[in-house]
């Protein structure tokens, strides 16, 4: 695991399992986004609380409002995938994640990506973040 801040990556290690490939033998699309989901989850952990908190502590949602993916290698079963998040814009109300996706054996990289989120109260309309946590994902982008 690296530090959180704007240069550096959060990493969390993934084992691709059979079921997560398609007819050819290659992960199915879909997952690398579930991979990023993933590492976002694992990044807040490291930061000292939990989306499940965020959820229902704070009543704060981070709805994804828009994702990308560009897939530059193959990943097969069993190959173990480090995923590599990172912070890369906070504002009261949109936070912003940026991935790779890389085999930890030869350090490859094989996808890369960015999700925008749009954070919500428990109607789903937009809300700002609690103080706590955007003075958290803040400091991470000093780092």
């Amino acid at each position: 695991m690296s530090s959180i801040g704007r240069r550096a990556f959060h990493e969390t290690r993934i084992r691709v399992r059979y079921a997560e490939t398609d007819q050819m033998g290659v992960v199915y699309h879909a997952n690398h986004l579930i991979w990023f989901e993933v590492g976002r989850v694992e990044l807040m952990r490291d930061m000292g609380f939990s989306y499940r908190e965020m959820e229902h502590e704070d009543g704060r949602f981070i709805a994804v409002g828009d994702v990308k993916c560009r897939y530059r290698a193959p990943i097969f079963y069993d190959e173990e995938v480090i995923v590599r998040t990172r912070l890369k814009k906070v504002r009261e109300s949109v936070i912003v994640f940026s991935y790779e996706l890389v085999r930890a054996g030869d350090r490859a990289l094989l996808a890369e990506g960015e999700t925008t989120h749009i954070v919500t109260d428990r109607s789903m309309k937009v809300s700002p973040l609690p103080e706590k946590y955007l003075t958290a994902f803040r400091a991470a982008m000093a780092e």
